[in-house]
């Protein structure tokens, strides 16, 4: 049987995307808006934990009811391995915007749902059970959405623009989270302490369903992502049946030749996401139930700081556009390991300098972690399979990152130790060093199996250039490599009586 040779054309210039300026912005900002849908539920959610205690755990001890709480907002996690499995199938059969046109309208009428639901003294144990089944709704939406934005923003952007464009993903989530906490304060000032817990913690969780139409609106018009269209069109040219069902995923594919890249999402993912959720959910009630700080007080404080935060990320996507993702996760490893029992000692001075000062240590060792995370994992896998592998690992990390505020409350309540959370830090960090260790550098390259993305037709000159040179370098190796076997051969030859 005789073996056909595959022929492969060289890449001209009319290969390389030239990304379309408009369609790349309205990308990023349908994508970062539903980014900061979820983490607006987030900070809600985070910033009236005691009052959700109070509405819905009444009659328990005022630490079981935050527990109770935090651990209503940990448990829809164990869902969203589930959901990130179904609309990574989906995502990568049908395409990566209609999936996200569909997890957007499931959040946001799930989180609406949670501003409808009576109290318990109203229905009694139905009312942390319907609480349950909305936050459980959201974590199976939420299992597709963040990974689906990264990968739609990744996809549209330009290769030597992927760290900046893919950092306003996270953008949108602290945005979000602002927006969230910032309406908590201002309702909560408007009407009093009061009247906030017998019915303006639900407003928040109202406005969900008009932004959430807005998202929908948003994303609808959008067209399908460059390289999953350049996906679809060589299955139409190579493989009419693949095509007829969707693009062929297999997740044992998945977990045996990409099994380094998925265990370097889930390093990236835990690393990141529990330093995320310490801070941004957990702190709040850290600072206003353990260290007795008025809500309002310890609100304002994490606003502050992640308003600034804001300033930051935008900044530290750049920066790895140009120096690579590797070493902001190093750094941010190192840092957070450095400097957790630092911070946490300010944080508990009692000073209210000193407090800020160090919450602001952790969250700009935050941001050198959710600065690079968007433009890095899409970069691990390769089209055909991205969306299921990276929903995949991405999700069963958070499983893990998720249970976060719980845990942290747990063990500080078990043992009376406030620094705690900050040894927790220090064991994350660690996961966080070997995977900047171990993974691989991926900025300013194409996405696997994309061809090559550019801004303009001067920059795409350029990425042509590099890719040939790259390829003479390859050879180059390869032809040494070829002499050194060469030697090897002939000195084995010689010594060999009946070879020659």
């Amino acid at each position: 049987m005789k073996s056909r040779k595959k022929s492969v054309k060289p890449i001209g210039l009319k290969d390389i995307t030239i990304v379309d300026d408009a369609k790349m912005r309205k990308a990023i900002t349908a994508a970062a808006l539903g980014n900061a849908m979820e983490w607006f539920d987030f900070g809600v959610y985070g910033f009236v934990a005691y009052v959700l205690g109070k509405v819905f755990f009444p009659g328990a001890d005022p630490s079981v009811q935050m527990i109770a709480a935090l651990g209503t907002f940990s448990v829809p996690f164990l869902i969203r391995p589930l959901g990130g499995l179904f609309f990574g199938a989906l995502g990568d059969k049908y395409g990566r915007q209609k999936v996200l046109a569909a997890t957007i309208v499931i959040m946001s009428l799930s989180t609406f749902a949670i501003g409808l639901i009576p109290s318990y003294a109203a229905i009694g144990i139905w009312a942390p059970i319907l609480l349950l089944l909305c936050k459980m709704a959201q974590g199976f939406s939420v299992g597709g959405e963040y990974t689906g934005a990264s990968i739609f923003v990744a996809e549209y952007a330009p290769d030597r623009k992927r760290g900046f464009l893919g950092s306003w993903l996270d953008f949108g989530s602290i945005a979000g989270f602002v927006a969230g906490a910032g309406l908590v304060v201002f309702i909560s000032a408007m009407i009093g302490e009061e009247r906030f817990q017998e019915w303006g913690w639900r407003v928040p969780f109202l406005l969900a369903l008009p932004l959430g139409m807005i998202g929908l609106y948003l994303r609808h018009a959008l067209e399908e992502t460059p390289a999953f269209q350049q996906h679809v069109d060589k299955l139409e040219q190579g493989d009419r049946e693949g095509l007829a069902g969707g693009p062929k995923v297999s997740f044992k594919e998945v977990a045996t030749k990409h099994w380094r890249s998925l265990l370097t999402c889930v390093g990236v993912v835990i690393a990141t996401n529990v330093t995320y959720y310490m801070l941004l959910t957990y702190m709040p009630s850290y600072l206003s139930h353990n260290l007795h700080y008025s809500e309002s007080r310890g609100v304002l404080i994490i606003i502050a700081i992640m308003v600034g935060m804001l300033f930051v990320q935008p900044l530290i996507g750049f920066l790895s556009d140009k120096y690579g993702r590797r070493p902001f996760i190093l750094c941010g490893s190192i840092g957070l390991f450095a400097l957790a029992i630092p911070a946490f000692m300010l944080i508990t001075s009692g000073v209210l300098g000193l407090i800020f000062a160090g919450l602001l240590m952790l969250a700009v060792l935050l941001n050198f972690f959710i600065g690079v995370m968007a433009s890095t994992l899409p970069a691990m896998f390769p089209t055909h399979i991205r969306y299921s592998a990276l929903a995949s690992a991405f999700n069963i990390s958070v499983l893990i990152a998720g249970l976060t505020p719980t845990i942290a409350a747990w063990l500080v309540e078990s043992t009376n130790n406030l620094y705690m959370p900050a040894y927790y830090l220090m064991v994350i960090a660690l996961i966080g060093l070997i995977t900047g260790i171990t993974m691989k550098e991926t900025a300013n390259q194409p996405l696997r199996g994309a061809a090559p993305a550019a801004s303009d037709i001067e920059e795409a000159r350029e990425l042509l250039q590099e890719h040939h040179d790259n390829i003479e370098q390859k050879i180059e190796d390869i032809d040494e490599q070829i002499a050194e076997l060469e030697a090897k051969r002939t000195h084995l030859v010689q010594q060999h009586p009946r070879i020659d």
